[in-house]
């Protein structure tokens, strides 16, 4: 049986070197999620910098739309083996982010902490150098909610459950901690040309 919307690696160069092994192609934008979708009010929405459990740094909602913005043209790669090509993010980068940490090389890893509760970790320089933002829109629109809404956290390198939803804040840690799914077994790291899905890929 052919997965839907897969198109055959082998007679498209093209394909072969943007779909990661064991991937199908997806034209639709698919919504999975650890619990239900959590009620974000901007009126109290605040992203912030927690270094240990203190809150180093914190914008409001208005306070972070100010901030200087980019946009990223992407393909996405879900745990699940579903891919979509060529998404249209736009969002905070996290460099412009981190130039509020002092010591900033300190840290080698964060957490990503949701409203709703749902947490994942990530290797600090993964997400340096424009490799992630806090994005607010998608297709030059607001991010829906069940697309993580209002802002989301989005790290295209890696499997999209790193890429948190509903994004409250990242706390910086000098040691790796495992988060949500990571302790229900899915990868510590989460490389899609690697198939990183499980503890033991």
């Amino acid at each position: 049986m052919i997965s839907r919307n897969f198109f055959g690696k082998k007679d498209n160069p093209e394909l072969n070197k943007r779909l990661p092994p064991g991937q199908y192609i997806e034209k639709s934008f698919p919504v999975l999620t650890a619990g239900p979708t959590p009620p974000v009010d901007l009126n109290t929405w605040k992203f912030e910098i927690r270094i240990g459990e203190n809150i180093d740094h914190s914008w409001s909602w208005e306070e972070f739309m100010s901030l200087p913005k980019i946009k990223i043209h992407t393909d996405i790669h879900c745990v699940t083996k579903w891919s979509k090509f060529d998404t249209n993010w736009e969002g905070v980068s996290l460099d412009t982010i981190f130039e509020k940490v002092k010591d900033l090389n300190k840290y080698h890893y964060l957490m990503a902490y949701c409203y709703g509760g749902y947490t994942t970790n990530l290797p600090l320089e993964d997400t340096q150098n424009g490799q992630a933002m806090i994005a607010t829109t998608f297709e030059g629109e607001n991010l829906s909610p069940e697309h993580g809404g209002p802002a989301r956290l989005v790290v295209p390198k890696l499997y999209f459950w790193k890429s948190a939803k509903w994004i409250q804040g990242i706390q910086l840690m000098e040691k790796n901690k495992a988060g949500y799914w990571e302790q229900y077994g899915y990868h510590n790291y989460g490389d899609p040309w690697k198939e990183q899905r499980y503890w033991n890929d």
